[in-house]
């Protein structure tokens, strides 16, 4: 397994994921979503994985920006607002190969031991 787990530093469900690896004796390599982003080629497989840009979205977060992505009918346009500005992704985004998950999702990752 090749994981890498995409988060911020003060994401509580990040920490989590982080935790449940680490438990488990399973090697990850932690990315700080906030100062490195994803590549275009990792953030469109995410996008594959998990079924669209919605889904990846954080929707609870009380940022202006989240506000007015509620109101864009262009998933296009919301693709690439998303990202340019990683703070908007909810996290962690767990990556193993071209599987993904969003969030914390132990239920998911227990299937690809």
């Amino acid at each position: 397994m090749n994981i890498q787990i995409f988060g911020k530093s003060k994401c509580f469900d990040t920490k989590k994921a982080e935790r449940w690896f680490k438990e488990r004796r399973i090697k990850y390599q932690s990315v700080d979503l906030l100062r490195f982003g994803l590549s275009g080629k990792e953030f469109d497989s995410v996008l594959r994985s998990v079924g669209g840009i919605d889904q990846l979205i954080d929707w609870n977060s009380k940022s202006q920006q989240v506000t007015l992505l509620k109101y864009m009918d262009d998933p296009v346009a919301k693709e690439d607002k998303v990202f340019d500005d990683p703070s908007l992704m909810k996290t962690p985004i767990v990556r193993n190969g071209k599987q993904a998950t969003v969030g914390y999702c132990p239920e998911i990752w227990e299937t690809w031991e």
